[in-house]
């Protein structure tokens, strides 16, 4: 257990990478949702140029990573120690723990945070349900607001110690978590400062934060959905920027006049402009005059441009291009299974990493419900 003294040189120590892990997830954030900075226009353009650049803005990768989610979800649990003849689940269960935890719909957060930062935390403390009786208590966290550090970070199954931080008005409220007690911490609003407050023992033996990983590699990385294909989202909207403008200023034909006398004042020429309608024929006195037109500018070079970035997104992100486009010709069962198979593998790579958290987090529940049997390798 640490000290008052130690826990705020721990806290400071942590809270400055959190702050700077938070600046990457942040721009993560902002391109998983939909606030992503705008395609850039020079500083003297219109507002209607700076108009178009909001509306090429997409949220692509969002549905990147909708796609993964949606095809993830846990709805049962088993184990050596039920019966298989039995429709009855055991009371000692951690799906029952599951279901009280209301886990089968927080379960979606954190899937979907760990899809689109990389990685996500799942809280397992002990705690009272509402009629009053011992039950852990299982909590998704997201990681814009924790940050834990592991011995060996590829294979450790257990933080070595743990920071969770949220601002609170003109303050930070921190805890932070070890493998005896759970200290909690007020920060300034520089997070320069920290005061002590208290802790709440719980007596583990491990810190209760269970990690989930997108894409977890023997170096510890653990990229996500999102940040990989940020710069293929932005050329697609640029794309798409490029086409708005077109659209907007050169999508029609221009008809010219050469050689036809001005009109003697500003209300004559009003007056001439407002004669001139679309079946009209135009007729001039002075045999030099000449009519015209300008051509519009084709669209098609900058659709097609487009449809390509998508693509390439849908190439490197595995996702079926159909999912981001939306077009979808009449496939055979076959066909489509190929469209998705890439999908389909993804999918089932990021079910055995997730699984595998689920039963951690079950295993660390089970073991503070005191039932020996289902935790027995907790610690492992």
């Amino acid at each position: 257990m640490l000290e008052p003294q130690a826990a705020i040189g721990r806290t400071k120590d942590l809270f400055q990478r959190w702050s700077n892990e938070r600046d990457r997830l942040d721009l993560i954030d902002r391109w998983y949702r939909w606030h992503q900075e705008p395609v850039r226009i020079p500083k003297q353009s219109t507002m209607e140029l700076r108009k178009l650049a909001e509306l090429s803005k997409v949220p692509w990768l969002s549905l990147v990573v909708t796609t993964v989610a949606q095809s993830m979800y846990v709805d049962g649990f088993r184990s050596k120690l039920d019966d298989p003849g039995d429709n009855e689940i055991d009371p000692r269960s951690p799906w029952q723990i599951w279901l009280g935890n209301g886990f089968d719909q927080r379960q979606i957060a954190v899937h979907r945070a760990a899809l689109a930062y990389g990685y996500s935390f799942v809280s397992v403390m002990p705690g009272v349900n509402f009629l009053g009786e011992s039950e852990p208590v299982m909590r998704g966290i997201s990681p814009r607001k924790m940050y834990a550090v592991w011995d060996e970070p590829a294979s450790d199954d257990w933080p070595e110690i743990a920071i969770k931080v949220e601002k609170h008005r003109d303050e930070y409220l921190i805890k932070l978590y070890d493998d005896t007690a759970v200290y909690e911490l007020v920060g300034d609003v520089n997070g320069a400062e920290f005061a002590y407050v208290g802790e709440s023992i719980h007596d583990i033996g491990v810190v209760p934060i269970v990690r989930y990983c997108n894409e977890l590699d023997l170096d510890g990385r653990t990229p996500g959905e999102v940040e990989p294909h940020i710069d293929l989202a932005r050329k697609i909207n640029k794309t798409a920027y490029d086409r708005l403008v077109t659209q907007h200023f050169s999508s029609w034909k221009v008809r010219t006049v050469a050689g036809l006398a001005e009109a003697d004042d500003e209300e004559d020429k009003a007056r001439k402009k407002h004669q001139l309608r679309q079946d009209d024929l135009l007729v001039a006195e002075d045999p030099d005059t000449k009519f015209g037109v300008l051509d519009e500018t084709p669209l098609d070079g900058f659709i097609n441009a487009w449809r390509s970035d998508i693509e390439a997104l849908a190439a490197v992100s595995q996702t079926p291009t159909h999912e981001l486009t939306g077009q979808l010709a009449n496939l055979s069962a076959e066909a489509l299974a190929a469209a998705r198979a890439a999908l389909t593998q993804k999918v089932t790579e990021r079910q055995k990493s997730f699984g595998r958290s689920h039963a951690q987090a079950l295993r660390l529940a089970a073991l503070l419900n005191g039932d020996d049997d289902y935790a027995r390798d907790v610690t492992g």
